[in-house]
C-alpha cells in the first residue's frame, strides 16, 4: 500500500486556511499516487483549540467544516483529524476523533482513548475518551487507527501512569492490524524524538506486529511548537521513513502491511529528520516566533540590543524568523553603558543586516529621578533607582512597537526569569519571551553554534562577564552563583520537582541552595505577568507550571 503522509502545520482556529490547505495537500498526495491519505491530529480546527471549543458554534462550525474537505475525498480515503460533539449527553461534551472519508464522506470515527492531562495538556477539560480504538476494514487490510497520547504507554514513560484500564495498543493487537495509523500534535521539546520514535512508535510496530505509521502536525501555536518529524516504522520497529523537522512536508511511502520480515531497503529520511540538538533549538525557536508573529499578523519584530550575548540570540534568531529586513533593533545606552556594549551591538546589527537604531536614555532617566527626588530624599540609591533605566528602556520600546506595528521580542533567558533578575515593566515588556525556556548557559552554546561558521555575534559578546549593566562595574555574578551552578540547581528545582535537601544531597552548597530556592519562589508573580515564551524543555514557566504565588511552602 501507498501512504501518503500530510505533515501540516495548521492555525488554531482558521477552519478555512486549514481546509483549503487539507484539500491540497491530498489532491498532491493522490496526484502522486497515494492509496491512503493521514493527516495530524485535530487538523480541521487546529491543536489545542482549549477553550474555543466552548464557543457556541464552534464544533458545529468544524463539523461543517469536515464535511466539506470529506466532499472533496474520492476513492483514496483520507484520516484527518477532527474535533466531533459528543451525543450521548453523558461525560465531557466533546470527543477527539478521526474521521475515515471516503467517496465524498465521513465512512468510519476513530476516537482518542487516552487522554493527556499534566504539562500544558488539558485535554480531560473537554473530551470524553473512547473505550477502544478504531479498527476500519478497507481495501482487504485492517487498519488500526490511534490518536497521539494512544501509543505513549511504554513502561520507561512516567506519563503512562496517569491511565488505568486497557491499553490501546494491547487492544488493537487482539484484533490482528495490518496497519496501524497514529495522527498526532506532539509538542516538542530537547531530546524527545528519540524516545517518541524508539519507545513510542516503534515499541507499538513491534507489539503489533505491522507498520506504523505516525503522523505529526508541524508549527508554533502560542507557546507550544511542533516539530513534525512523521515516520513509518515496519513491523520490527525499523524507521523507513522520515519527514521534515520543523517544516511542513508531504510524502508518499511504499508500506508492507502484513507481519513480513522482508527487510526494507535504506530509510528515506529527510535531511532534517536526524539533526544535531544545537540545530534542533535553533529551528524550533525560529519556527516558533515565525509562526507566533505570522498568525498573530506581525510582519516585523523589534529587539532592545544590549551588547549583551541573550539579546544577540534573539537577534539572530529574528533575522532568521522575519528576514534582516523586517527586524529593527535599538541601543539605548544609559550614562553607564558601556563602549564595548554599545561597540557590539552596532557590530551584531550590521553582521545581521537588520536596521540599528540608538536611543540615549540618559536625559529621560535624569527626568524621572528628578520628578521622583522629593520623595526619595535622604534615602540611599537601590535597585528602584536602577530599575529606571529598564522601565525607561521599556517605555521608548513599546512606543516603537505601536508606531511601527511591530512586535516587541524580550530577551530573557530562563535561568533569569527562574531567580527574578529581570525588571517588571522593563526589560520584561514584549510581546513574544523568545528564549524564556533556554537556560543562560545553552543561550552561550546556542551562540557558539550560530559563530560555527563565521563570526555573526561579537567574541567579546561571548566572552565579556554578564551584567545588566544598572550600576558601574555590576556583573551577574555579584548576586548570582556562577550560571553553570545556577543552571543545574534550576533544573533539579524547577524542571525535576527536587527538594532543597535532594539538591544539598547532590553537592550544592546549602547556602546557595537556598538562597536560588528563594528567589524562585519569591518571584513567581513577575513570572505571572510575563510575555508568553517558547517552550523548548520539558517543562517550561507557563501553562506547564501552576505555581501559586502566594504560598508558604519550605522544601
Amino acid at each position: 500500500m501507498r501512504l501518503g503522509l500530510a505533515q501540516l502545520n495548521p492555525t488554531v482556529g482558521d477552519l478555512a486556511g486549514n481546509r483549503r490547505k487539507i484539500i491540497d495537500t491530498y489532491a498532491a498526495l493522490v496526484a502522486q499516487g497515494a492509496e491512503l491519505v493521514v493527516f495530524p491530529e485535530l487538523a480541521v480546527c487546529g491543536y489545542p483549540p482549549r477553550d474555543l471549543l466552548f464557543k457556541r458554534r464552534f464544533v458545529s462550525d468544524v463539523a461543517e467544516s469536515l464535511a466539506e474537505i470529506a466532499a472533496a475525498v474520492g476513492a483514496v480515503p483520507a484520516v484527518i483529524g477532527t474535533v466531533e460533539a459528543n451525543p450521548s449527553g453523558r461525560g465531557r461534551p466533546f470527543f477527539n476523533s478521526a474521521a475515515f472519508c471516503y467517496r465524498g464522506k465521513v465512512g468510519a470515527i476513530g476516537r482518542k482513548c487516552l487522554l493527556p492531562t499534566y504539562d500544558v495538556f488539558d485535554e480531560d477539560r473537554y473530551f470524553e475518551p473512547a473505550m477502544a480504538p478504531t479498527v476500519v476494514d478497507h481495501a482487504g487490510y485492517r487498519i488500526g487507527i490511534t490518536i497521539c497520547e494512544d501509543i505513549w504507554t511504554h513502561p520507561m514513560i512516567s506519563t503512562r501512569r496517569l491511565y488505568s484500564g486497557r491499553v490501546p495498543i494491547e487492544q488493537l493487537a487482539e484484533q490482528k492490524c495490518d496497519l496501524m495509523l497514529n495522527l498526532s500534535a506532539s509538542p516538542w521539546h530537547s531530546a524527545k524524538e528519540s524516545i517518541r520514535q524508539n519507545f513510542v512508535v516503534g515499541d507499538s510496530a513491534r507489539a503489533l506486529h505491522c507498520p506504523v505509521v505516525y503522523v505529526n502536525c508541524v508549527g508554533g501555536n502560542d507557546e507550544l511548537i511542533f516539530d513534525g518529524r512523521s515516520h513509518v516504522c515496519d513491523a520490527q520497529g525499523r524507521v523507513i521513513a522520515g519527514l521534515a523537522a520543523f517544516a511542513e512536508d508531504r510524502a508518499v511511502v511504499d508500506i508492507k502491511p502484513s507481519g513480513t520480515n522482508t527487510p526494507f531497503e535504506t530509510p528515506v529520511l529527510h535531511p532534517t529528520f536526524a539533526q544535531d540538538e544545537m540545530k534542533d533549538m535553533f529551528d524550533a525557536l525560529v519556527l516558533g516566533l515565525r509562526d507566533y508573529a505570522q498568525k498573530s499578523g506581525f510582519k516585523r519584530a523589534l529587539i532592545a540590543l544590549s551588547g549583551g550575548i541573550d539579546s544577540a540570540v534573539v537577534g539572530v534568531i529574528a533575522a532568521a524568523a522575519f528576514g534582516p529586513e523586517n527586524v529593527m533593533g535599538v541601543s539605548l545606552p544609559s550614562a553607564i553603558s558601556s563602549q564595548h556594549s554599545r561597540d557590539d551591538a552596532r557590530v551584531l546589527a550590521a553582521n545581521l543586516g537588520i536596521r540599528f537604531e540608538t536611543i540615549p536614555i540618559a536625559p529621560p532617566v535624569a527626568a524621572t529621578e528628578a520628578a521622583l527626588g522629593p520623595l526619595f530624599a535622604g534615602l540611599p540609591r537601590d535597585v528602584a533607582e536602577e530599575n529606571i533605566q529598564a522601565r525607561v528602556r521599556g517605555v521608548l520600546m513599546m512606543a516603537l512597537s505601536n508606531k511601527f506595528g511591530s512586535i516587541l521580542l524580550t530577551t530573557g533567558n530562563k535561568s533569569e526569569m527562574a531567580v527574578g533578575y529581570c525588571t517588571l515593566y522593563g526589560d520584561m515588556c514584549g510581546g513574544l519571551a523568545v528564549i524564556s525556556d533556554v537556560f543562560k548557559m545553552q543561550v552561550y552554546a546556542l551562540a557558539r553554534w550560530i559563530n560555527r561558521e563565521r563570526e555573526v555575534i561579537p567574541a567579546s559578546t561571548i566572552e565579556k562577564p554578564p551584567s545588566a549593566e544598572l550600576r558601574p562595574n555590576q556583573t551577574d555574578q555579584d548576586s548570582l552563583p556562577p550560571y553553570d551552578v545556577l543552571d543545574a540547581i534550576l533544573k533539579g528545582y524547577v524542571e525535576e520537582g527536587l527538594s532543597r535537601r535532594d539538591l544539598v544531597a547532590q553537592g550544592f552548597a546549602e547556602a546557595v541552595v537556598s538562597d536560588v530556592i528563594r528567589k524562585v519562589d519569591l518571584n513567581e508573580y513577575k513570572r505571572k505577568q510575563a510575555a508568553p515564551g517558547l517552550k523548548i524543555t520539558p517543562l517550561a514557566f507557563g501553562v506547564g507550571r501552576r505555581i501559586p504565588i502566594v504560598q508558604k511552602y519550605v522544601s
